[in-house]
């Protein structure tokens, strides 16, 4: 439970497909020694933003992404988070690596159904 003057924490898990042939040029960019966006994330209220892989039986490689916002109004900050340039720069070299899941045009938000706090 948070505290009366700290923001309520909204979790989010998210899933989309990842190609084979960028996976160490994605692995590249989000390695720990590259800044990328992370300042942007945080300016934004988005913290414990973490990426796994994992390939199906099937081959089909996929991310799972999970943050965790700590602002008031999450559809604002991620309206501004899409605005900002350098943003913009980021996803236009990360999302062609990506795969949707059918109908989907870029990640998909997943249901969560359990949290042990």
């Amino acid at each position: 439970m948070s505290e009366p003057d700290q923001p309520r924490v909204q979790r989010v898990g998210m899933v989309i497909g990842l190609r084979d042939d960028a996976v160490d040029e994605y692995r590249r960019l989000h390695a720990d020694d590259e800044p990328g966006v992370r300042d942007l994330l945080r300016k934004h209220h988005i913290t414990n933003f973490s990426i796994f892989l994992h390939r199906l039986p099937d081959g089909r490689l996929y991310e799972f992404a999970y943050y965790e916002y700590r602002g008031d109004d999450l559809a604002a900050d991620l309206a501004a988070l899409d605005a900002e340039p350098r943003n913009r720069a980021w996803l236009a070299r990360c999302d062609p690596m990506q795969v949707p899941l059918p109908g989907q045009a870029s990640w998909s938000l997943m249901e969560r159904v359990y949290l042990n706090e």
